[in-house]
């Protein structure tokens, strides 16, 4: 499917009335031509013949004619208007529906303004082609041919000399769509740099204010400012290069019409009245002319847009659902990793990964940064598939189990936490928004939430401002999990979820999970020791691989990378502790 293609399927489905605008706009424009002809009848029949009961007749005509006219104008303008949000709104629709689809892989290729443009800019270009551009390019081509028709059974040697323009407005027409089509692509690749631009500095604002780095965002911004300017810029040469040699062509047309008309008239080859419905009929030949480089970069914005935004739109996930994937309304928790690696650009992130854990195990992973230990989590979720190996749950290979299904039974709480623009009860109750309150009061008080929360303005019912800003790292990560424990998942998964929390929270979260009343398989990322170390399992990740598994003591005894671990952070404890005892003993 190319992207026009794409773009009429939508369109498709308002024919009817399309069609319906189009046939309103033709009998606007045969009533246009009537003008011209009454106003020739005028001069030769009344002016001239002195036929001056017609006078009336025709000056009521015209009235009638106009107000027709008016009123299909109208009428058409609201199917074409009416038709563009139609399509636009369902196009926008489809587009954010496969946003919502797309894995992420695509998402840490595009960039947040890209898509952005596509939704706002891009889509604005595509409603007003439909609701504009559609009926004026239609209507001044009928216009323009049809005009030029009349003026041939007015007088075929006045309309042959007109006929001399259209050579030259033609190939000044192809030169205009040449060259103005790069120039545009340009506009919306600057467009899409600068809305990105913005919305990372607006996101980043309390970054920009902390390093003080107003002014030196503010001289990036300009730069981004001044390319878009320039892309708008050099779009805009075309016009100022084309316009006026389609207006010098629409005005050789009265220069014709002046010129060869007159001496007809004077020779007694045309009329009077003749002249002056030609000349009624002239400014459906200048107008046209005058309207083509208008509508060229009209048409240009529109096409640089559908394929643009369709680009986007026709970009295949790598992870995608099964078409018949295996559904199951509650899954035990049992996960096995069986050989697994993964690989992304080229780089090993993790290599022969293996591992089992039975329903209601709580697993620790541990290991420096970049060892794999979220990817191993996202390998679970299938946010990515697998390079080599296979992920089960419930001895199912997560490839054949509905991804939606398998992603209901799995809660997280992200090392990124995310809090939306919404209040504090509707962030925690996000994956179940119609449960009562008080799940989502249970949920925060196992989090340790409740108590910071009551404090809040307006309590449960207090603005989370955009990503949380206004909440304290901590606070965040315990709204966090509880958003993950209300959802009552097969599979929790904390990403480093407790980093930002002082011990005794800490403690306090993990007598709360122990006591979690329905089975459930726990996994926890952390750096800290303090986090994993009662744990049925640890996982201990260095450069991809796992280099050790078991429990706290087997791995202290084991004398390893854990142990060392362990004694950087527990080193400075335990001397004083045996420092303490000594002192006693004295």
């Amino acid at each position: 499917m190319t992207a026009f293609s794409w773009f009429y399927s939508f369109l498709k489905k308002h024919n009817a009335r399309m069609l319906f605008g189009l046939v309103l706009v033709t009998f606007i424009s045969v009533l246009a031509i009537v003008k011209p002809i009454v106003s020739g009848s005028i001069v030769d029949d009344v002016i001239t013949g002195g036929q001056y009961d017609l006078l009336p007749k025709l000056i009521a005509l015209l009235v009638v004619i106009t107000v027709i006219r008016g009123l299909c104008r109208y009428w058409s303008q609201v199917i074409f208007e009416t038709c563009s949000q139609d399509v636009l709104f369902s196009m926008r629709d489809t587009v954010y529906r496969k946003l919502l689809q797309e894995d992420f892989n695509f998402y840490n290729k595009k960039r947040t303004g890209d898509l952005l443009s596509r939704q706002t800019g891009d889509m604005d270009a595509i409603r007003h082609f439909i609701a504009f551009v559609i009926y004026q390019v239609y209507e001044n081509v009928f216009l323009f041919f049809f005009a030029l028709i009349m003026i041939f059974t007015v007088s075929w040697q006045l309309a042959l000399c007109m006929c001399i323009v259209l050579p030259f407005a033609a190939a000044v027409t192809i030169s205009q769509t040449k060259n103005g089509r790069p120039r545009f692509q340009k506009i919306r690749e600057q467009f899409s740099s600068l809305n990105t631009f913005v919305q990372e500095n607006v996101s980043g604002n309390r970054v920009v204010k902390a390093f003080s780095k107003e002014d030196y965002e503010i001289e990036k911004f300009n730069k981004e400012n001044d390319a878009y300017r320039d892309a708008e810029l050099a779009a805009a040469e075309i016009w100022t290069k084309y316009v006026p040699q389609f207006e010098f062509l629409s005005n050789m047309l009265t220069v014709i019409l002046m010129l060869i008309g007159s001496i007809m008239v004077i020779k007694g080859n045309m009329t009077l009245g003749n002249y002056v419905t030609v000349n009624g009929y002239l400014w459906m030949l200048t107008n046209p002319l005058r309207q083509i480089g208008w509508r060229i970069n009209d048409i240009q914005r529109f096409t640089t847009s559908v394929e643009k935004i369709y680009a986007t739109y026709s970009e295949e996930p790598n992870v995608k659902r099964p078409k018949s994937g295996i559904k199951r309304k509650q899954l035990s928790g049992d996960v096995t990793f069986r050989n697994v690696s993964y690989s992304a650009d080229d780089e090993d992130i993790i290599r022969n990964v293996s591992f089992e854990v039975k329903s209601g195990q709580t697993v620790g992973i541990l290991g420096s940064t970049g060892s794999g230990k979220s990817t191993i989590m996202n390998l679970l979720c299938r946010f990515y598939d697998v390079t080599d190996g296979e992920v089960l749950v419930d001895g199912v290979n997560v490839k054949d189990l509905d991804l939606y299904n398998l992603r209901q039974n799995i809660g997280m709480a992200m090392q990124d936490v995310f809090l939306f623009s919404d209040t504090v009860e509707g962030n925690i109750a996000y994956s179940r928004p119609d449960c009562p309150f008080e799940d989502v009061k249970k949920a925060a008080v196992m989090a340790d939430a409740d108590s910071f929360i009551q404090e809040m303005p307006d309590g449960y019912d207090t603005i989370v401002g955009e990503r949380g800003v206004g909440l304290s790292g901590g606070q965040k990560q315990r709204i966090s999990l509880a958003r993950a424990l209300l959802k009552e998942p097969s599979i929790l998964i904390l990403d480093d979820t407790t980093s930002a929390v002082d011990m005794e929270t800490e403690s306090y979260i993990q007598k709360q999970l122990n006591a979690i009343d329905h089975k459930c398989t726990i996994f926890i990322v952390a750096y800290r020791i303090s986090s994993i170390k009662d744990a049925d399992l640890i996982l201990v990740l260095n450069e991809g691989q796992i280099v050790e598994q078991g429990t706290h003591e087997e791995l202290l005894a084991n004398n390893g990378y854990y142990a060392t671990v362990f004694r950087h952070q527990y080193g400075e404890y335990e001397q004083y502790i045996k420092g303490g005892e000594e002192h006693g003993k004295k």
